[in-house]
């Protein structure tokens, strides 16, 4: 039987990173064998080309340039990690996916048509059963990620609060394009409440 395909999405300082073990822990606790992993990384090529994309100058790499070696890390864990283990019958949560490259990146006017025929060639263009978007109020989040990094943010997290509005903004269009697949979540609330509203967002899909 195939599992299930989850990736979990939202701007910096929104907890993904904390939600996303959380969420895979009260999945475990209803029987289900979660497979945790993460964008960029998840197996050795997509982690050595994540160490090129999180390290260094904001300036490193162009937008475009962003885009292409998001997509060839993408491409080497889809078809080495996600791919196999849901086919497994595993539940795969991802911590990002595609829709953040459809964020971050279309917040620096990439082109959301050209992100998603790159995932088609890169990925088979492979979509996650359900997508789960952390959303907190405009600014909220970055003061959260400043606070956390205590100045030592990545290439991303380093960007100033508009781009990271910017970057809120597109998570909410893409929520709302995509009703089916994607649940705007409001992370504002207790870790316990972000959770539960997770599980919530996951009742149709889970045994």
């Amino acid at each position: 039987m195939r599992g299930v395909f989850l990736s979990l999405e939202g701007g910096e300082g929104a907890g993904k990173s904390t939600q996303a073990k959380r969420l895979a822990e009260a999945l475990e606790a209803r029987g289900v064998h979660v497979v945790l992993t993460r964008e960029p990384g998840g197996t050795e090529g997509a982690e050595a080309i994540r160490g090129l994309l999180m390290q260094g100058a904001v300036n490193r790499w162009s937008a475009h340039s962003e885009t292409l070696l998001f997509a060839a890390a993408r491409a080497d864990h889809v078809e080495k990690l996600i791919r196999p283990a849901v086919e497994a019958g595993s539940w795969v949560l991802c911590d990002r996916y595609v829709d953040s490259t459809r964020a971050y990146q279309g917040a620096q006017h990439i082109d959301d048509a050209a992100i998603l025929a790159l995932h088609g060639f890169g990925s088979k263009g492979l979509l996650p059963d359900r997508t789960l978007v952390l959303d907190l109020p405009d600014g909220a989040g970055h003061a959260r990620s400043i606070a956390r990094d205590g100045g030592a943010a990545d290439r991303f997290g380093a960007r100033g609060p508009d781009f990271h509005a910017a970057v809120a903004a597109q998570f909410r269009r893409i929520a709302e394009a995509e009703p089916d697949r994607v649940r705007l979540i409001d992370a504002s609330g207790s870790m316990d409440d972000v959770t539960t509203s997770l599980m919530d967002a996951l009742a149709d899909l889970l045994p």
